[in-house]
């Protein structure tokens, strides 16, 4: 049995310190990165949620507590990019933010409502490129310090705001990959199967990077396929 991080949120903040690579392929560069839009996203975790993890923790393969969770949505059908994918909180830079820590937390209270009081950004990890998009989005890890409700604020962008659980992602039998072929070469990226919900693209790439760096991960199928309904 692995030994129960004691601090996620320490390890979290020492990720940030450190940074990592994102090891993404050359299908996620960027064409002409100069003309890319900015954006952020918050990676909110916390450990506030009275539903435990299911699995992982249970068995004892993870090293995250089972009350460890990750705040994420689900975005509209409608919307001109990314529709219906999950998604973390978070959009693009506007003038009037101060940088991309400030936009990620205006972005999460429009989007959900959360109390940015009660969250402690814990600083920023690289920059990834999002090309389907045309973005450049620097994700800010931060700490639940204290409960606030949340939920869907604008429909004709968010559908549905839900905290699922670290350990639960990290379950070997909810991990996947998601395959997309660009000049007639196949790639694989990491994927997540939870309670009928699948994180892929951007989202799992940013979090499954991160629970490598951490040493969160354990081991999976990585030749178990999935494809999302586009």
């Amino acid at each position: 049995m692995l030994a129960v991080s004691k601090d996620p949120r320490a390890e979290l903040a020492a990720l940030c310190e450190r940074g990592l690579d994102w090891q993404t392929h050359t299908t996620r560069l960027l064409a002409n990165p100069a003309a890319a839009r900015r954006a952020a996203v918050l990676v909110l975790f916390g450990v506030l949620d009275a539903v435990p993890a299911r699995a992982a923790s249970a068995a004892g393969a993870s090293r995250v507590p089972a009350d460890l969770d990750v705040l994420l949505l689900r975005r509209a059908a409608t919307l001109g990019s990314h529709p219906g994918q999950i998604a973390f909180p978070g959009g693009r830079l506007e003038p009037t933010d101060s940088g991309p820590i400030a936009a990620a937390l205006r972005e999460a209270v429009e989007e959900t409502g959360l109390d940015a009081d009660g969250l402690e950004p814990l600083g920023v990890l690289p920059d990834l490129a999002v090309p389907v998009s045309n973005h450049i989005v620097t994700p800010v890890p931060a700490w639940w310090t204290h409960r606030s409700d949340v939920a869907a604020v604008d429909h004709a962008e968010t559908v549905d705001v839900f905290r699922l659980p670290v350990a639960d992602l990290l379950d070997p039998a909810n991990r996947a990959s998601t395959e997309h072929t660009v000049a007639g070469t196949t790639y694989r990226a990491p994927a997540f199967t939870v309670d009928g919900r699948l994180v892929w693209g951007f989202t799992a790439i940013v979090l499954s990077r991160m629970f490598d760096e951490l040493d969160w991960a354990v081991a999976w199928n990585k030749d178990r396929v999935v494809r999302p309904e586009l």
